[in-house]
């Protein structure tokens, strides 16, 4: 175990993250983190409806707990339905019970809060109740380094709907630092309406106290350098923040991994693992073409489909498993894993880099260009499955087939070129968790941070 806060009365803090699956696991597992080093007492605040939803997931360390405020948003299960909506909600809706809270309802009071970088509130309340906030980012420092830097571009407004999308130009001729990023990875804010939203938020980020990325130093040096010049407040990688304190765990209920029996049943590096994440998905049109594609590849896959696992299952017969739901993290470091057909969300690319899996990608909204982009071109660990779309924006199962059985190939030039990458990433993730490597370092210094405020 590391270093902990000095003083015998533990640190008191809040968290709080935007409420999605992915930000939500970010914030936890950063509360994890923090929980190995000992010294903590957390209060993770949730709404009511997410704190049902998480009863089913591994329980948090003990020295965090969850703590609930009404459910002031809209519900989770219809949150697709208007996205805008969903947002002004939780930009207008959640600040007033987050500060009664933390404020009233807490037996002691709260030495500093983690909050999401997408909840700007936050940083009001801390200035107004004298509480030092602290943003976490949960998409990769490059994201976050577009959006903070948005203004520099020509033409970021568009005027009408017929003109709402980039060109492809590169974006570093207009924004340093952003190679080998394009205009048009950022078309998907622009499609979802959702642009002038994201630039609110980005005023407040340097106005917290400091700022942390779930990304570790290795894999974004170049963007996370010039943060740290253009930020007023300390910056901290502590990545990659993902649930690896948890793969040793005892099973929390063995009837739901007849998933892991299956694949060690497989040949190593013989499965490809398919997620599209946990909130937006593709079309049912192109899931069918996947499952079909994937059928004609001739290759072993598990598939995490959510609600529609059942009729994805009947399609593709003894050819692949089909799941609701699986431990990600601990698939992906499965011997029998070769690789990962992914959305691009940060997480599940932070999973894949950690567990040294190369990936086929098939992003669908907000920051998820972006993340492709960096998998195939800069750090050269996948395939972009998406620039391979036909008509009607759908890639065909053909292509599918063709794309997966070469990427899938053991024996082929690119598959051994995709591996030995990701194997170089794997080890850097590694190297930056362990005592005296950058992420390491990196969380001990805010740690310390914290000791030189409110424990000296």
């Amino acid at each position: 175990m590391a270093s902990t806060m000095t003083g015998q009365v533990p640190f008191r803090m809040a968290a709080i993250a935007h409420p999605g699956r992915g930000h939500i696991n970010a914030v936890m597992n950063f509360c994890r983190l923090l929980s190995d080093r000992g010294g903590f007492h957390i209060s993770f605040v949730v709404t009511e409806e997410w704190c049902s939803i998480l009863s089913s997931d591994p329980p948090p360390p003990a020295c965090v707990q969850l703590c609930t405020i009404p459910n002031c948003i809209p519900s989770e299960r219809v949150r697709a339905v208007d996205r805008n909506g969903f947002m002004d909600a939780v930009l207008t809706n959640m600040e007033e019970p987050f500060e009664r809270l933390i404020i009233e309802q807490l037996e002691t009071p709260v030495q500093a809060i983690v909050a999401d970088t997408y909840l700007p509130w936050v940083v009001e309340v801390g200035n107004r109740r004298g509480i030092l906030v602290c943003s976490l980012f949960p998409m990769a420092a490059c994201f976050f380094h577009a959006l903070d830097n948005f203004h520099m571009l020509p033409v970021h407004v568009p005027t009408t709907a017929s003109i709402a999308e980039f060109n492809d130009e590169p974006l570093e001729q207009y924004i340093p630092g952003l190679h080998p990023l394009r205009s048009s990875d950022l078309n998907t804010l622009h499609r979802l309406k959702q642009w002038k939203k994201i630039l609110q938020y980005f005023p407040w980020v340097k106005k917290p106290q400091c700022v942390l990325f779930t990304t570790f130093y290795e894999l974004e040096s170049d963007t996370i350098d010039l943060i740290k010049q253009q930020l007023p407040c300390p910056v901290y990688p502590i990545g990659p923040c993902i649930p690896y304190l948890e793969l040793n765990a005892k099973k929390t209920n063995p009837d739901q991994d007849y998933y892991l029996t299956w694949l060690d049943e497989q040949p190593k590096k013989s499965v490809l693992y398919i997620s599209l994440g946990s909130f937006l998905s593709v079309s049912q049109t192109q899931l069918e073409e996947l499952a079909s594609g994937l059928v004609t590849s001739q290759v072993k896959f598990l598939w995490v489909a959510r609600d529609n696992s059942t009729w994805i299952q009947e399609i593709v017969g003894e050819d692949g498993l089909v799941v609701p739901w699986c431990e990600q993290l601990k698939v992906l470091c499965h011997p029998s894993i070769g690789g990962f057909l992914t959305h691009c969300g940060w997480n599940s690319t932070l999973e894949a880099v950690y567990a040294g899996i190369p990936m086929l990608t098939l992003p669908i909204c907000s920051d998820q260009d972006v993340d492709s982009r960096l998998i195939v071109e800069k750090w050269k660990v996948g395939v972009r499955l998406k620039g391979k779309r036909g008509k009607d924006d759908i890639v065909p199962k053909q292509e599918i087939a063709k794309v997966v059985k070469e990427f899938m190939d053991l024996n082929g030039d690119k598959s051994r070129e995709l591996s030995k990458e990701a194997m170089n990433l794997k080890a850097a993730a590694h190297n930056a968790i362990k005592v005296g490597g950058s992420s390491y370092n990196s969380l001990s210094n805010f740690i310390e941070g914290l000791s030189i405020n409110f424990c000296s």
